[in-house]
């Protein structure tokens, strides 16, 4: 790129948005010492930013953002103490945030997200006291969040997100009362809500979702009297929902997926069935009609009849297993006994903190692996039903690996590595192994999972009569398979971008998605699983190399067939044919595909215009919140075109061509919107 030279009296530069290409000279540094403003951003100029702008002495704005910058961020920044406003954002910036910064005292304005920065945050920022705005979100930060941040005078934005942070929220966070927005979404953040947020008396945003916060909704949330939005969902949080928040300002809330439970409110925003959002909370009652939801017990007239008569019977029997426990306890301290040790190792891939099991206790609860208890087969075992004692669970699912199956103990250890680290509701859970010797003296291992009472996915759609289920197949609705195709999008999303390392799955398909009770849906089987390594650190392999092409026949996207490696971009392709399947009930080894027509090609063939026709039939046969009847609302209309959409969209043969799993989460749930406004 051309650059200016001979400007002793330059004052601004301004070049953004054009097309200059290139790196940035180090001559910067010879631009005039008057210089006030530069401005490259929107070009595409690659390499590291020159050590020489430190120089620059009185630049009071530095505009870079949105380029093709790599390298790290140059401790000579902290040279300009004038500086007022700097913005990195969108590059490939990496290394740590410079301590120098604590240099910028003036500075107001600070942007370096969407770029791969690490380390913690460091405590110098604090030194900002005129800072009113930063945009630290979308980096790979770790560490806790210093509460030295709570004293700056921040009043626009605190934007954290989409990074790596841990431990608790700091009680500080109270002294950011100036403050219009906090965003702290999709972080390791845990503990409760401190109740000093209502300090923050002009919030009018705080995102927390996506993080493993916990506890119930502070009330001191009441104290918020402009909070606009509030999204907590994808927690732990518990207990009621208060009845406060619907007489609050808000105009947003999203509490999906958590734990809550027992009535909704009726007033305020949880009138505006648009504006909210309560999905992944089963034990949620009540609430405006529109909802759908259950009818509370205390609602009951036969629950209020007899309440009295209840409070009789819960204080009688708890007396008696008071008592009990009491017995139980003075027995056991009295009468000590030896217990006879476990020598039962657990495999060396799983935490140790899981409870080991041997063979023989597989043997017992399987009942010797009775045929009546065999609930599925796999590529690498066989699943038995089992009764067995984990915390709160007696009924799981063993996974028996086949070890004369080429493959297959390299499929017991990827699945260990993929589970032994991700925790995701959305996820199927590993609650032990067991890794001993059978009765024949040979090799014996085993996973357990929870079991899923609702099958899979696969047999909803393509029921075949072997389902362990005690019910029978029915239809899904569109309400259901629209939420099973959102829980299957959030557990990639965290399988990719939300662990220590990404995970790719290379084995998405519906038999490998479980339903529990509730119908949420649980994405298991990770013996194909690949972790995702740094390019440079990793030798170039293709799928050959490790062990063939990763997948199923159907689902398999084409780069894998060509030697391609794994990749966040195949899982998107597998899911988009799964999402095509769920909504046109067609897989994509249906011998109705001929002539080597894909799913995708089927589909796209007549969409949009004609996308009714190739929708599943029993799909509008299902009993609740569809009309029985293929000439649905508009809206319902619109629903389905957005969702055959992003499975197109997913589903493109080049991987560079399809859409991110997060836009995905975004246009699904754009879809469901439209459902409910119908």
């Amino acid at each position: 790129m051309l650059w200016p030279i001979n400007c002793t009296s330059l004052q601004f530069l301004e070049l953004r948005n054009n097309e200059l290409q290139g790196t940035l000279p180090s001559s910067i540094g010879n631009l005039s010492t008057s210089l006030l403003m530069i401005s490259l951003s929107g070009n595409p100029i690659s390499g590291n930013i020159p050590v020489q702008i430190g120089k620059l002495t009185n630049l009071a704005t530095v505009l870079l953002h949105n380029m093709l910058l790599n390298g790290t961020i140059p401790e000579e920044l902290g040279n300009l103490f004038r500086l007022e406003l700097l913005d990195l954002s969108n590059n490939m910036i990496a290394g740590k945030i410079p301590s120098t910064f604590a240099n910028l005292t003036k500075m107001e304005h600070l942007s370096l997200n969407n770029n791969s920065l690490e380390g913690s945050i460091p405590l110098e920022i604090a030194n900002m006291q005129a800072l009113v705005f930063l945009n630290l979100s979308s980096n790979k930060l770790t560490g806790k969040i210093p509460k030295d941040i709570m004293i700056i005078p921040l009043s626009i934005i605190l934007d954290l997100s989409h990074n790596h942070l841990t431990d608790y929220l700091p009680l500080e966070i109270g002294k950011l009362k100036n403050l219009q927005s906090i965003r702290l979404s999709n972080n390791k953040l845990l503990g409760e809500i401190p109740n000093t947020i209502d300090g923050c008396q002009v919030l009018e945003s705080l995102f927390l979702d996506s993080n493993t916060f916990e506890g119930v909704i502070p009330s001191s949330l009441s104290n918020l009297r402009v909070l606009q939005e509030l999204d907590i969902s994808n927690n732990l949080f518990s207990g009621q929902v208060p009845e406060f928040m619907g007489s609050t300002k808000l105009q947003h809330l999203n509490i999906s997926f958590n734990n809550f439970e027992g009535e909704v409110p009726k007033e305020g925003i949880f009138t505006n069935i648009s504006g909210i959002d309560i999905r992944g909370n089963p034990k949620l009652c009540g609430g405006i009609s529109e909802l759908h939801l259950k009818q509370c017990l205390s609602q009951l007239p036969s629950q209020r009849h007899n309440s009295q008569g209840k409070i009789i019977l819960i204080v009688l029997v708890g007396g008696s297993f008071i008592c009990l426990t009491i017995g139980l306890y003075l027995l056991v301290t009295c009468y000590p006994r030896k217990w006879p040790e476990n020598n039962t190792q657990t495999d060396r891939v799983l935490k140790s903190e899981l409870k080991t099991i041997s063979y023989y206790d597989l043997v017992r609860a399987t009942e010797n692996f009775a045929s009546k208890n065999l609930i599925g087969r796999g590529t690498f075992g066989t699943v038995y039903k089992a009764i067995m004692s984990f915390e709160n669970v007696t009924t799981v699912a063993v996974k028996v690996l086949n070890l004369e199956k080429h493959g297959a103990l390299r499929s017991f250890v990827s699945e260990c590595d993929a589970l032994r680290n991700v925790r995701h509701r959305n996820l199927i859970k590993v609650l032990s192994s067991c890794s001993s010797i059978d009765q024949h003296g040979n090799d014996f291992k085993a996973l357990v999972f929870e079991f899923m009472p609702k099958s899979s996915l696969a047999e909803w759609l393509h029921p075949n009569g072997n389902t362990y289920m005690d019910s029978p197949i029915r239809s899904l609705s569109l309400v259901q398979r629209l939420s099973i195709g959102v829980d299957v999008a959030t557990a990639l999303d965290y399988l990719h971008y939300h662990g220590s390392t990404p995970i790719v799955h290379c084995d998405l398909k519906p038999s490998n998605v479980l339903l529990d009770d509730d119908m949420t849906a649980h994405v298991g089987d990770f013996g194909w699983a690949r972790f995702l390594a740094p390019p440079d650190t990793v030798p170039s392999q293709s799928l050959t190399a490790t062990g063939g092409i990763n997948g199923s026949i159907g689902y398999i996207p084409p780069e894998y067939g060509m030697g391609g490696r794994p990749s966040v971009e195949g899982d998107v392709y597998s899911y988009g044919i799964l999402l095509l399947e769920m909504f046109t009930g067609v897989s994509p080894t249906d011998e109705r595909l001929r002539d080597g027509v894909s799913l995708h090609k089927h589909v796209e063939m007549v969409f949009p215009e004609q996308v009714r026709h190739i929708i599943d039939s029993k799909l509008f046969s299902a009993s609740d919140d569809v009309e029985s009847n293929t000439n649905a609302s508009e809206n319902i209309f619109d629903c389905l075109v957005s969702v055959i959409q992003c499975g197109l969209w997913c589903s493109k043969e080049s991987p560079k061509d399809r859409i991110s799993i997060k836009d995905v989460i975004k246009q699904l749930n754009s879809a469901w919107r439209k459902l409910l406004t119908s």
